[in-house]
């Protein structure tokens, strides 16, 4: 009898021993449901100079309360600068005002680098119609800019209908970073209320994709809509502020050229990384959105990044 006690003492202690390196050696609920999630940084000295270089352990990433592990932030130069730059003209946007800056448009299509493919799609009745798609050859790219058909032919009632249209059913994810830069007076003929519906649509497939955007802002061809300039500049401004992107703007008119403002989007394409964060699977079967911060301690730095970001699936 007391031969079969031992017995079942050294069974439960060999058991229990066990259990405990188990639960030691098992990670825990949180760290198995860490999943990496990258995102386009964009890191600027004061007007548009290039900054100081940053490293991992520079960077402090939040969700909300939660401090996220910095997995990996790479420069976006080298093998990983490949970039699909999504070129969309409003065909509401002024003829005039457009059909002078083809030209330092072409010139920026032109300049960009072979990591660069450059597509045209013009926002037209809430779809996109596509100039060029995708290339590498800048120079046919640039020959398929033209002067927008504004009121009387192809008139978008609302170019967020369209962006979202060209995230949805023309882009396909590549594994690339993708951008946008848009040139529209930002006006939501749909909705031009405070609150537009489609603008905060077309937000948030840009951020559930990836999409950053950048704008400049343009006349449109109604009469009395450059009076309404400064309402339409603060869709543009949401845009671009929540997806990650630029806002460039001169009043509440077509700027005289273009050429400044594409030179200061030049330095920010060229001063881009790719920040890499473990963060909490989402338990939707579609994934969640969920809020990001990042916080330096140097100074004069500018940091631009989708404010909120994209947990994947729960598996």
């Amino acid at each position: 009898m007391l031969k079969i006690i031992r017995e079942l003492a050294a069974l439960l202690f060999v058991t229990a021993c066990v259990f405990a390196y188990a639960a030691f050696a098992a990670p825990t609920g949180e760290q198995t449901a860490q999943v990496p999630v990258t995102t386009t940084v964009t890191v600027l000295g004061p007007k548009f100079t290039a900054p100081p270089p940053l490293a991992r352990q520079d960077i402090n990433a939040f969700s909300g309360n939660t401090k996220l592990n910095v997995i990996d932030w790479v420069s976006a130069q080298g093998t990983q600068a490949p970039l699909q730059l999504a070129i969309v003209i409003d065909n509401s946007a002024s003829q005039l005002g457009v059909a002078t800056q083809l030209r330092d448009l072409a010139g920026f299509i032109s300049l960009q680098s072979k990591t660069t493919a450059v597509g045209v799609f013009y926002a037209t009745n809430g779809t996109v119609q596509t100039a060029s798609d995708f290339s590498t050859e800048h120079a046919a790219v640039a020959k398929s800019l033209r002067v927008p058909f504004g009121l009387r032919s192809g008139e978008s009632p609302s170019t967020y209908v369209s962006l979202s249209d060209l995230i949805r059913n023309h882009w396909r994810a590549s594994g690339v970073r993708r951008e946008v830069l848009l040139i529209s007076s930002g006006v939501d003929r749909l909705d031009r209320g405070p609150q537009s519906p489609y603008v905060a649509a077309a937000i948030e497939d840009c951020q559930k994709d990836g999409v950053v955007v950048h704008a400049i802002y343009v006349d449109g061809v109604r009469f009395g809509e450059t009076l309404r300039g400064q309402f339409a500049q603060d869709n543009l401004v949401k845009l671009t502020d929540q997806t990650g992107g630029y806002n460039f703007f001169e009043g509440v008119s077509t700027p005289v050229s273009f050429s400044p403002f594409l030179n200061q989007l030049n330095m920010v394409l060229h001063n881009q990384y790719l920040l890499t964060v473990g963060m909490p699977r989402s338990g939707k079967n579609t994934g969640q959105l969920r809020p990001l911060e990042l916080k330096i301690e140097q100074r004069n730095i500018d940091l631009k990044y989708p404010r909120l970001v994209m947990a994947p699936a729960a598996k």
